[in-house]
């Protein structure tokens, strides 16, 4: 079973993640898309969106420190095991209490707004049943397992060397069964919300406007002064062509 979950499911995971957006993009352009609610309430949204945006990504942030970068290469750098686990149980607290709380307003927000919950599909309510068992299995696990001072587990002994492991198509199995079953949970939500990730909403998360941030400024400019002020009337901006005047 150990063979199955950790050495086999991650790369069935990554193929569905991958075969599924390229087939996304592919045959559901028009699809790729949040399907925004602005319109039916905004006031929620502009509360429960950034926080659930900015923690999400601050959590993104954690787990490649947390699972990508080795222990031996933060020991390098004269950060200590205790001072480590203190940044990753403020911090990752911080960031995965921020992330719940956005996504529970969201949530909210969807159920309490008629239109918007009217647009809610089955896809939709599965998604969120994921996502927020993926945030809340995180946060319980990094508030039990790294808070529990020393006799917590070092997951950078187990869990990271198998994530890497799993790119270097090596994938150690033992080093991941060794951990506490709050990790295995937390894994197996995680690669079932990534194997689900094209077919839901989140796919526009591979399209973010990050371009926005590098185009250039937007010029603006004002109206005619005359026009604005009412003293000659604006032209026209179309004329019947080959019809009568009714009022005649």
């Amino acid at each position: 079973m150990d063979v199955v979950l950790w050495g086999v499911l991650p790369y069935l995971t990554l193929a569905v993640l991958i075969g599924g957006t390229i087939w996304r993009y592919r045959y559901d352009k028009f699809g790729w898309t949040t399907r925004s609610s602005q319109l039916y309430e905004s006031r929620l949204l502009r509360i429960g969106s950034p926080m659930f945006h900015f923690g999400i990504l601050l959590v993104l942030v954690g787990h490649i420190g947390g699972l990508v970068v080795p222990e031996s290469w933060t020991e390098a750098l004269g950060i200590s095991e205790d001072m480590y686990h203190f940044n990753a149980l403020f911090f990752g607290g911080i960031a995965g209490l921020c992330t719940l709380a956005g996504i529970i307003i969201l949530i909210y927000r969807r159920r309490r707004t008629g239109p918007v919950f009217m647009a809610t599909t089955w896809n939709d309510k599965a998604m969120y049943v994921l996502l927020v068992g993926a945030i809340a299995l995180g946060l319980w696990t990094t508030l039990v397992s790294v808070g529990a001072g020393h006799d917590a587990h070092n997951y950078r002994e187990t869990v990271s060397p198998w994530f890497r492991s799993v790119f270097y198509l090596r994938p150690d199995v033992d080093a991941m069964a060794a951990a506490p079953i709050q990790f295995h949970i937390h894994a197996l939500v995680g690669m079932l919300l990534f194997a689900s990730w094209p077919f839901t909403r989140l796919v526009h998360a591979f399209t973010a406007p990050v371009h926005y941030l590098f185009r250039p400024y937007i010029v603006y400019r004002s109206r005619d002064r005359a026009a604005a002020s009412g003293s000659r009337t604006p032209p026209r901006g179309w004329s019947p062509v080959g019809t009568r005047d009714r009022d005649r």
